[in-house]
């Protein structure tokens, strides 16, 4: 067992924990801010495991454990409490869906090994960003948000986990290893954005990344459908043209 990947691991659950005992104070602002700390230490650990060679079996199982509290059970409990507990049965059931949702895309995103350069569905550490992002804009940025608009957004980002809509993963990309200064620039200049209205930005930045997972599948589908309604009309002139050479 590796101790320094697992041991930031560690740190992350443990954020998702006290995350939780935030939400349960009314204090769902610094709720939020450990729920993103946590997704900031968790695309940590696997770096590292790959950086010492020290990946293992067991760190992947942990991991995964780790982010259902993490991202799974914090964002529900907080958004619970916060504002889906005026709906009584249907904000129970949205945040339980939120949970059950994520574990089942970490069980699928472990049993499948074939596509490392995508996510199938919503990873789960973006939909509990999604959550947490939305708590710090209405308690610095636009106030209030409405309780219907939340219920309304744990079902859709519960149902994008589970869906089969593609993400990118930034984790095998071959552009990163080519470009390493250009990057490194670029994630400075999105630092200082960030650092100049954080609330927003980070929820600008969690939307684009949906919204864009959302757009890049549509193009996908379009395109695909224009391929085979062309193909098809190849195959028909093909028989037609097959037909009037015969007669």
């Amino acid at each position: 067992m590796p101790f320094l990947p697992n041991f930031i691991t560690t740190m992350s659950l443990f954020c998702g924990f006290y995350s939780i005992l935030f939400s349960l104070r009314e204090n769902y602002y610094w709720a939020a801010i450990l729920i993103l700390i946590a997704g900031f230490i968790d695309g940590i650990d696997g770096r590292v495991a790959r950086a010492t060679n020290s990946t293992s079996e067991f760190g992947k199982e942990y991991d995964s454990l780790s982010d259902v509290i993490a991202f799974g059970v914090s964002p529900a409990i907080m958004a619970y409490l916060w504002q889906l507990n005026q709906y009584g049965r249907f904000g129970f059931i949205a945040s339980f869906l939120f949970v059950a949702c994520g574990a089942l895309r970490l069980a699928r995103f472990n049993s499948d090994t074939t596509n490392l350069s995508s996510f199938t569905g919503l990873p789960i550490p973006i939909a509990a960003a999604a959550v947490s992002s939305v708590v710090l804009l209405s308690a610095k940025v636009v106030g209030p948000v409405p309780a219907l608009a939340v219920l309304g957004g744990m079902y859709v980002l519960s149902f994008m986990m589970v869906s089969t809509i593609r993400f990118p993963s930034f984790k095998h990309i071959a552009y990163i290893k080519a470009h390493p200064f250009q990057l490194l620039v670029a994630g400075l200049l999105l630092l200082v954005v960030v650092a100049l209205a954080p609330e927003l930005m980070i929820f600008l930045l969690t939307m684009g990344f949906i919204a864009g997972g959302i757009i890049s599948n549509g193009v996908i589908y379009i395109r695909g459908f224009i391929k085979d309604k062309r193909q098809e009309k190849g195959a028909e002139h093909e028989g037609v043209t097959r037909k009037d050479n015969t007669v």
